[in-house]
C-alpha cells in the first residue's frame, strides 16, 4: 500500500478524494500506469479533491458526486483497501470502480461522525448495481 493510500485511509488527506478502477472499467489501462498505485485487477489513485473528481469524471464518464449521491440510497460492503467489494444483488459480482472520500469529525452532527473521522465509499459493480459505505476510521482492520 503507498503512503498516500495509508494515509487517506488513517483520515490525514481530508482534501483528497480516492478511487480504483478495474482494468476492465477503462479502455486503456495501460495508461494508468505511472499513476496512482497498481493493484489486483485495477489501479488506486489518491489525488486532490477537485482534480481527482475530474480525473474519475474522465476516466468512467461518471461525475463523481452524482455517483455518489445515486449510490447513497444503497448499502453495501466495500473493503477497506477501496479495491473491491460484495455487490448486494450478488456475491459473485465484481466491482468496476469506487470513488471515495473522508469526511472530518463533526461532534454535532452526532451519529457516526461524532465518533471520529468518516470514510464515504461509493462502489459500481460490473452488474450496474453502485452501492455505499462507510466507516469511521481506525474502526476496520479488514
Amino acid at each position: 500500500m503507498t503512503e498516500a493510500r495509508a494515509e487517506f485511509l488513517a483520515g490525514e488527506r481530508l482534501e483528497d478524494v480516492a478511487f480504483f478502477l478495474a482494468d476492465r472499467a477503462v479502455d486503456e489501462p495501460e495508461k494508468l500506469d505511472g499513476f496512482g498505485e497498481r493493484v489486483d485487477g485495477g489501479h488506486l489513485l489518491v489525488v486532490d479533491g477537485d482534480a481527482g473528481r475530474g480525473a474519475f469524471q474522465s476516466a468512467t464518464g461518471t461525475d463523481a458526486m452524482g455517483f455518489a449521491k445515486d449510490a447513497m440510497g444503497t448499502e453495501g460492503e466495500i473493503d477497506r483497501s477501496l479495491t473491491g467489494g460484495t455487490c448486494p444483488d450478488g456475491e459473485d459480482h465484481d466491482v468496476r470502480f469506487v470513488f471515495a472520500f473522508a469526511e472530518e469529525q463533526n461532534e454535532e452532527v452526532g451519529g457516526l461522525y461524532a465518533e471520529g473521522d468518516v470514510i464515504h465509499a461509493y462502489a459500481q459493480c460490473t452488474c450496474g448495481t453502485a452501492y455505499s459505505h462507510k466507516w469511521v476510521v481506525g474502526e476496520r482492520t479488514d
